[in-house]
């Protein structure tokens, strides 16, 4: 089965669930990797898919909706919604980025990382995702 969407859950990593899978659909629809118009997958494949809680799922949605991400369509479900012209998005988008490049290098510098080592692991997981 092809994965839904390419989110992955790091359950140790303090981030509850549904705010990793806030952040990561909002990457996706910020980056255009989500297009406007497109449908989300509905809440029970995503949480079979991930092996998360169904209601898990559904709170990341409906935060997604406040915030305007995501709009609700009744009976299709949850559609993306097409942003308005921000020129400023992609410092919006570094700055969402920030404060994990900073645990990473936290947490690269506690393991006696050199940075040579942090980019050979970081570059290939920076290529687009396969789409087998």
């Amino acid at each position: 089965m092809k994965p839904l969407l390419h989110l992955t859950l790091a359950p140790a990593s303090g981030v509850p669930i549904y705010r990793q899978l806030m952040d990561q659909i909002a990457a996706l629809v910020a980056s255009r990797r989500l297009a406007p118009g497109e449908f989300l997958p509905s809440v029970r494949q995503v949480a079979r898919e991930l092996a998360v809680n169904p209601m898990t799922v559904s709170k990341a949605y409906s935060l997604l909706e406040r915030a305007g991400v995501v709009e609700l369509v009744r009976g299709q479900g949850m559609r993306i919604k097409d942003p308005p012209m921000n020129p400023g998005r992609l410092k919006q988008r570094q700055d969402d980025l920030l404060p994990l490049l900073r645990q990473v290098a936290a947490t690269a510098y506690q393991l006696a990382l050199t940075r040579a080592q942090v980019l050979e692991l970081l570059t290939p997981l920076l290529e687009e995702p396969d789409h087998d």
